[in-house]
């Protein structure tokens, strides 16, 4: 069973709209975020894949906003990996940590390109093999 990648965060203040929320931009922050954090975990460092002319590209993004986070607030944004093709769809929550409420929802999709080409990311496949989930 595929691992689900965790990363816990805090609202700050300068995210939030005149409305006291987070504005529904930054939800984007937080899912890029934590994509990145589990890249480096998983021992892909964006800069070094840059320079090897390995890109990974966001395709398109779907979001449900359920519910506000506000500022201070500490929540947990998790990732879940599913494999499509040469696809990779990012399942992602964020929970509010003071009464697990679900904030937002998203699957993003990202995939590989390889000197401006999509291409069959093997190393992907590697990194991310404890947490992939293959369709």
């Amino acid at each position: 069973m595929a691992l689900t990648f965790e990363n816990k965060m805090k609202v700050r203040d300068y995210e939030c709209d005149s409305q006291g929320v987070v504005n529904n931009a930054i939800y984007l922050h937080y899912f890029e975020a934590t994509r990145h954090e589990l890249m480096e975990k998983c021992g892909l460092r964006l800069r070094d894949l840059t320079e090897a002319n390995i890109l990974p590209v966001v395709r398109n993004v779907n979001i449900s906003y359920r519910n506000s986070l506000r500022g201070s607030e500490e929540f947990v944004c998790s990732v879940k990996i599913m494999r499509k093709g040469l696809r990779y769809l990012f399942h992602q929550q964020i929970i509010r940590v003071g009464d697990n409420t679900l904030c937002a929802d998203a699957v993003i999709e990202v995939v590989c390109l390889m000197n401006g080409k999509v291409a069959k990311p093997d190393m992907f496949d590697k990194a991310f093999a404890d947490y992939i989930n293959w369709e």
